[in-house]
């Protein structure tokens, strides 16, 4: 469905849109330019006009297949459903990945797309856009980050994660001392496109996510898998793009880390978790 040149030219769309709206924006928003979706969740001009770019370019790339972006999906709630239909394709797009971190003048933001066909991701592509990486995967082609194809290294060190900061507390709390050793540095980045990117790389080793919108995670979890490793939502079952928002998420380049982080998770209660869907 996507040619090696369809795939460069998205991601010569993403380093365009970055150019024109993200980039020119950052440590330059006016108070105006920045408001609250909910408590926690911001959105930006930036964050608009660069959906509208992306959603006009992949247009061109794959006439016919719709876009499920972000802010568009905050306006019409229904659209998150095009991911789900079988047989059928969408873009999946995150035009501005760590809003929060770019309203802030933090350099840990990103540009995330994915293609989603029969409601598996084939196609991820995820830009750190301050430094100009790019990671690419296609289904069954592998991943590369800027060109070149991602190692398997093996971890000889305690588990380092991105872990939300209820989790983490209550991995301090509950786990034997024993176990927490397995267990290293714990944080976030508040930019999932940057987390993963720091997973290919080796810098860290799995991350562990309670909400899991799948313009935040579509193609990040389809380049662990293409990487040798995996994702799964809390109950163990596989990761699929279309999955409710607060199934979870734990995912890992090695499927050994990806265990191991699954038990160490599944040795603490965590009541803040009791509303997450069950499998189906």
């Amino acid at each position: 469905m996507l040619s090696t040149g369809d795939s460069e030219r998205v991601a010569e769309l993403m380093r365009e849109t970055a150019a024109a709206e993200l980039l020119p924006r950052f440590r330059t928003l006016a108070k105006e330019d920045i408001r609250l979706k909910r408590p926690g969740d911001f959105v930006t001009i930036a964050d608009e006009l660069s959906e509208q770019r992306l959603a006009a370019g992949l247009a061109k790339i794959l006439p016919g297949v719709p876009v499920v972006g972000e802010e568009a999906v905050e306006k019409d709630p229904g659209l998150v459903d095009l991911i789900d239909r079988p047989a059928e394709a969408c873009w999946v797009v995150d035009p501005l990945d760590g809003t929060a971190n770019f309203a802030g003048g933090k350099d840990r933001f990103a540009m995330i797309v994915c293609l989603v066909r029969d409601r598996m991701a084939v196609g991820g592509w995820i830009l750190d856009v301050p430094r100009d990486r790019m990671a690419v995967a296609q289904r069954g082609q592998g991943v590369t980050l800027d060109g070149a194809a991602v190692p398997s290294t093996a971890i000889a060190r305690p588990l380092v994660g991105f872990v939300g900061y209820k989790v983490r507390k209550e991995f301090d709390r509950q786990l034997p001392p024993d176990r927490r050793r397995r267990l290293g540095h714990l944080s976030t980045l508040s930019c999932a496109g940057i987390e993963y990117l720091e997973l290919l790389t080796g810098r860290a080793d799995f991350s562990l996510y309670r909400t899991t919108k799948p313009w935040d995670h579509a193609a990040g979890t389809l380049m662990l898998r293409e990487a040798g490793g995996d994702a799964v939502r809390f109950g163990c079952d596989p990761y699929v793009p279309a999955q409710p928002f607060n199934a979870g998420l734990i995912a890992a380049p090695r499927p050994e880390v990806l265990a191991e982080a699954v038990a160490l998770f599944e040795a603490v209660r965590l009541p803040l978790l009791a509303n997450v869907a069950k499998p189906s």
